[in-house]
């Protein structure tokens, strides 16, 4: 099934039952109001989700509307946990600024902070940035959205809490993101709220796209209209989700409603970039033409992802940069 919130005033929106082909969709009021409730009682709720869904697909919802992406908060508008990894090799040397490659040790052990979880953005909401200057960036990726995860869960066992997919930009200011690593601390400052697609979806709407914790496909991303993917989801990946869950509850049981991205996609193809700071790495050591600027105000970028058969799978993040007014 696909899931989405629409906004209605509140922090949470309304949770909406979404068509296969993003055409049409229905309020889930009379199951649950909002995703978080689902995420809580899975076994309970997300039965009688898949029977409106069945519905819907099959024409037969009474109260069906229109879909529109414009209406969508994030599937999941705030979470009590957001953990950003770098699960791509490729995108582990920009944790390491100061060496071509990442150091081995870091190759055996996941790469994760924690984000900002408290509000998350809907798929067309302008990023307004004070300064121009602080070097705007972009990240495209995939993210998962967690069931409990027991404390100590193998891989196999956290592979069975994930929940729903979707797609993420979480952007980054560059300038500031430099100046909070000499502090020796995390990213906050350099992060602004992270947007995600219009839609979540079970992994089973995916088929053979997802295997053993890993999603198949190409991630389509263009700034200004000009493509700069694709990059291929499955390539160059050191853990699949499942490692990942296991690894973020090691000591610690994860919560149901847990949001854990992929980091920006890194498929070390070269064929595209899902940041600008991998496009200008390309450009460098591929060149000797200047790399690409940072994003400047009125750019925009949008991700999306398409099925097999050509149709979107999680709908498209597109924004716009703004000044602050």
């Amino acid at each position: 099934m696909k899931l989405a919130t629409y906004q209605d005033g509140s922090r949470d929106g309304q949770l909406v039952v979404v068509s296969r082909d993003l055409r049409t969709a229905h309020f889930a009021s009379g199951i649950a109001t909002r995703l978080q409730q689902v995420l809580d009682d899975w076994g309970f709720l997300s039965p009688q989700l898949e029977d409106l869904s069945r519905q819907l697909n099959q024409g037969r919802a009474r109260h069906a509307f229109a879909f529109d992406p414009a209406q969508c908060l994030a599937p999941l508008p705030r979470s009590g946990q957001w953990v950003r990894t770098r699960a791509y090799r490729a995108q582990l040397a920009q944790a390491w600024p100061e060496r071509d490659t990442p150091p081995e040790q870091a190759l055996g052990l996941p790469w994760m902070e924690p984000g900002s979880s408290d509000g998350f953005t809907g798929p067309q909401a302008e990023l307004p940035v004070a300064a121009i200057d602080d070097e705007v960036d972009f990240g495209a990726q995939w993210a998962v959205i967690a069931g409990d995860v027991p404390r100590g869960a193998s891989p196999a066992q956290a592979l069975e809490g994930v929940r729903l997919l979707a797609l993420a930009n979480d952007w980054t200011l560059r300038g500031p993101e430099a100046e909070e690593r000499l502090l020796g601390g995390g990213r906050v400052l350099s992060c602004p709220a992270t947007a995600f697609s219009p839609v979540a979806l079970t992994p089973d709407e995916l088929g053979e796209d997802w295997q053993a914790g890993v999603l198949h496909g190409a991630l389509q991303v263009q700034l200004n209209g000009k493509a700069l993917g694709p990059c291929h989801t499955q390539e160059g990946l050191l853990w699949h989700m499942g490692q990942l869950l296991a690894h973020l509850a090691h000591h610690r049981p994860v919560r149901a409603g847990t949001v854990l991205g992929s980091g920006p996609v890194a498929d070390g193809l070269g064929r595209g970039a899902a940041c600008l700071a991998d496009l200008r790495l390309q450009v460098a050591a591929s060149s000797t033409i200047d790399p690409p600027g940072w994003l400047q105000y009125g750019d925009t970028v949008r991700i999306e992802m398409k099925g097999r058969d050509g149709q979107p799978l999680f709908g498209a993040i597109e924004q716009t940069v703004v000044e602050v007014s």
